[in-house]
């Protein structure tokens, strides 16, 4: 079992930034990709951004391309998620999620651990 732990949600002004945190602990091991999702109220839950166990490779959404940057750091084994340049549609829950995966996954589907979230809010 792999547990995860977001931080670092808040409310912010639109054209701000945040940066999310997202710890794991347990059955730890650098070699799980990592990915980050949002829930907007009343949306399904979206894919946001993924990063390669190793960190070699990454994927965003269309959605958050040249705003949103994903990173890990393994001796911490924390997956990081800036965010600049938000907008209010970027209110969301947001979500880490965990996979063993011989490829980089964004379908929700492949992810097997998820964090229980944080709340993004970005005012007008």
């Amino acid at each position: 079992q792999v547990q995860l732990v977001e931080s670092g949600g808040g409310l912010v002004q639109a054209g701000g930034s945040l940066r999310l945190s997202c710890a794991a602990s347990g059955r730890t091991s650098s070699r799980y990709d990592m990915g980050w999702f949002r829930q907007a109220p009343g949306k399904e839950r979206e894919f946001v951004a993924a990063i390669r166990w190793s960190g070699v490779s990454t994927a965003y959404a269309d959605s958050v391309k040249g705003r949103f940057t994903i990173s890990k750091d393994n001796a911490k084994n924390t997956v990081y998620l800036q965010m600049n340049s938000l907008e209010p549609e970027d209110t969301a829950v947001y979500y880490c999620a965990a996979v063993s995966s011989v490829s980089l996954r964004i379908n929700i589907r492949n992810y097997e651990y998820w964090g229980q979230g944080t709340q993004v809010t970005v005012s007008s």
